[in-house]
């Protein structure tokens, strides 16, 4: 089964670490990240752009309405997510509590993935 492991945490904390201290949780997530690798289980792992860089199409409108910016009314943002190819949910809470261990704050919200189209790629 697919799972995404979607990231989320405040964008104006993550984006007030310094090189250094970004680079230090890069690290310990690449840990998690190599293993995950080298079983099967990691799929794609995106790190999005800063909510500034995002548009919104609202599709409530006819026709859609084009905005600058996020419109989710969240404490905390989208940061980030990964695919993961696990047995069952208990597996994908394991990975997501290992990760959660290297990337501290924020949190993870895990969903089954029904899948659409895959676009010629697997995990």
């Amino acid at each position: 089964m697919l799972y995404t492991l979607l990231c989320y945490h405040q964008e104006d904390v993550v984006c007030a670490w310094t090189k250094e201290e970004d680079d230090a949780v890069m690290q310990k997530l690449a840990v998690v990240q190599e293993r995950l690798a080298k079983a099967g289980k990691l799929g794609p792992v995106a790190r999005l752009l800063p909510t500034t860089a995002a548009t919104t199409l609202r599709k409530d409108r006819d026709p859609p309405l084009v905005l600058d910016g996020p419109f989710a009314e969240t404490k905390e943002q989208l940061l980030g997510f990964y695919v993961l190819d696990c047995a069952n949910l208990e597996e994908a809470l394991d990975i997501a509590r290992e990760l959660g261990a290297a990337n501290p704050g924020g949190s993870y919200e895990i969903r089954p993935i029904g899948l659409f189209h895959d676009g010629g790629a697997r995990p």
